[in-house]
């Protein structure tokens, strides 16, 4: 979701036993967070500062640190209010899944006798647990650090710190680790014990991949292994129907992806499990039986019948839900403007956009407030920001130390740069080379300050507004709802979409993706290379399979029978949209 949205969810949520993310990169947000509940809890709390040794992973754990204490507070409290409020415990059932066995617990115990309240205590002793306290480093974010302009070893880069800070926590969670392969990094996990198993072949901390499909957890699944580290999730997202950074494949749909990874997740265990057996031999650590693998699955999920087509079709172990939370304040931290535009917003409003400096498309939505200062000072000649914090100072096109594509250092460059070229373009070329310089935004800062304005901290440096990262399904959300109904909208005892037409999740992705490749092929506007003809040769080829493969599965499938006549025409037009579009022949490719 971003930096901020879930910086501090585990302490809004992991008492009612969810789990939650919290992204571990921005040390600035993490320190200042830290201080914030440390005041508001009267908790013990030393400022650390960039002056310190290793100050980036030391805030990190300090942060991890007070989070674990203040959940299991909250944790203990909850419990002790369970036993002795029928109307909590009654609103607590009401947010399980009427499959649940807790819930079942709890039937049978408010039917028994007078030994209830013992028996009621002792159940939530032996049977509730708080959620995870999870934490996200996106292994991009990785960038090279400096002292006295020597840069430091790769252990103080910023994606290493951030995991150093997590190893060195007392969490006994998972590491999520997103946007593909580190080798460095991947490589730095294993060095801390706390992902290898233990005495009693436990993993303390735990890897988390996510994938965008079968072969790529086959071969991050398989780096780990050879250095020892087991993955114990493989998280499945869609490419297109998400959050955040957008990274689409080359035309495969998440059904026929969740196909996959269902018949082949024998063949994924054994594999991975060979391997890390023989790296583990070489520690001295025996395994006789592969840990627990989970496959889960998110990306655009927005109705409990499509929740649970997801857990019965494809045996996964979970399904996720991320951007409807940003409706829900009792989960995630925003302030009340952005909560307002997500909620009025429309289908049209959100978009895939090129903001950011990773130079990935990324799901936004129009009208933030960090849109409308950015476009400000680029009507004023002060294209780019001020980049405080650095993060994503990536390029090393005019700095051996990185700058920002977001930068005003970095823009004001590449302007000066085309101003030379002016009188050789037309002014639509001139314009678009501009455009495609001032778009990018300054995510650093725009991500992190929904927490800072929730909780009426100060914020210093250049006005920067709010970022903010939803997946296309947020257009069918449109008002703030409460933590119980949302959860209650998961397991469908009740509704919170607004009063609109909502597409199903896989044609809406499956749209995601024609328009994706059409404005693919626009975009190279008849100058294209063999290269991008294969590409989307084969991407037309994927969709057309996946496609065919949806209309079988929703043909004999006992869910959504209300729409399904509905879904297999949709399914049927967009194939033929497909089929009919026009991929470039090697003849119309210039040299």
């Amino acid at each position: 979701m971003g930096l901020a949205y879930t910086i501090d969810s585990p302490l809004r949520v992991a008492h009612f036993g969810i789990d939650s993310v919290v992204s571990i990169v921005d040390d600035e947000l993490i320190e200042k967070m830290h201080a914030f509940y440390s005041k508001k809890f009267s908790l013990p709390y030393t400022e650390i500062t960039q002056k310190m040794q290793d100050y980036r992973a030391k805030r990190i754990t300090a942060y991890l640190n007070t989070l674990d204490t203040l959940v299991k507070n909250k944790f203990e409290a909850f419990c002790n209010e369970l036993a002795e409020s029928k109307n909590s415990l009654d609103n607590f059932m009401q947010m399980l899944p009427s499959t649940s066995e807790i819930k079942k617990g709890f039937q049978e115990i408010g039917s028994g006798g007078l030994d209830m309240a013992d028996s009621l205590k002792n159940f939530i002793s032996e049977h509730l647990q708080s959620g995870s306290i999870d934490v996200n480093i996106m292994t991009k974010v990785d960038k090279t650090n400096f002292s006295k302009n020597m840069p430091l070893p790769a252990i103080y880069n910023d994606a290493h710190a951030a995991l150093r800070g997590f190893a060195n926590s007392r969490l006994n969670s998972s590491l999520v680790l997103s946007a593909g392969m580190n080798p460095s990094l991947f490589s730095y996990i294993a060095e801390f014990s706390d992902f290898l198993p233990d005495a009693k072949r436990q993993l303390n901390k735990k890897i988390i991949l996510k994938v965008s499909d079968f072969r790529s957890a086959m071969i991050q699944g398989s780096f780990l292994a050879k250095k020892g580290v087991w993955v114990s999730e493989y998280r499945i997202e869609s490419g297109l129907n998400c959050g955040g950074h957008a990274f689409a494949t080359d035309g495969l749909l998440l059904g026929p992806i969740m196909e996959e990874f269902k018949n082949r997740k024998k063949e994924l265990v054994t594999s991975i499990f060979r391997l890390v057996q023989k790296a583990l031999q070489q520690k001295d650590i025996v395994l006789h039986e592969p840990p627990q693998v989970k496959i889960t699955v998110q990306g655009g999920v927005g109705t409990a019948e499509e929740h649970e087509f997801l857990l019965e079709h494809y045996e996964v172990d979970s399904v996720g839900w991320g951007s409807p939370f940003l409706l829900v304040p009792e989960a995630t931290a925003s302030d009340p403007a952005t909560r307002k535009l997500l909620a009025e917003a429309k289908e049209n409003d959100f978009y895939r956009s090129n903001i950011s400096p990773l130079g990935v498309p990324f799901n936004t939505v129009k009208g933030t407030t960090n849109e409308k200062l950015k476009n400000q000072r680029i009507d004023n000649n002060m294209a780019g920001s001020s980049c405080p914090k650095k993060l994503l100072a990536l390029s090393r096109e005019f700095d051996e130390k990185g700058i920002c594509t977001a930068s005003r250092k970095y823009q004001q460059f590449k302007l000066r740069e085309l101003e030379k070229l002016q009188d050789n373009l037309c002014i639509e070329e001139y314009e678009s080379r501009v455009e495609d310089i001032t778009v990018k935004s300054c995510l650093c800062v725009g991500l992190a300050n929904p927490a800072y304005l929730e909780n009426n901290i100060v914020m210093k440096g250049e006005a920067q507004g709010v970022v903010v990262c939803p997946g296309p399904n947020m257009a069918y959300f449109d008002k703030e709802v409460s933590l119980k109904d949302m959860v209650c909208h998961i397991y469908g005892y009740k509704s919170v979409l607004a009063a609109t037409y909502r597409p199903n999740m896989f044609i809406k992705e499956l749209v995601l993706y024609i328009d994706y490749l059409i404005k693919d092929i626009e975009a190279a506007a008849g100058f294209c290379t063999s290269a991008q003809v294969k590409k989307w040769n084969l991407f037309k080829k994927n969709l057309l399979e996946g496609i065919s493969y949806y209309k079988n599965v929703f043909s004999i499938s006992g869910f959504f029978t209300q729409s399904k006549i509905e879904i297999l025409e949709q399914f049927q037009y967009l194939y033929e949209k497909v089929s009919f579009l026009h991929i470039p022949c090697q003849e119309e490719i210039l040299a």
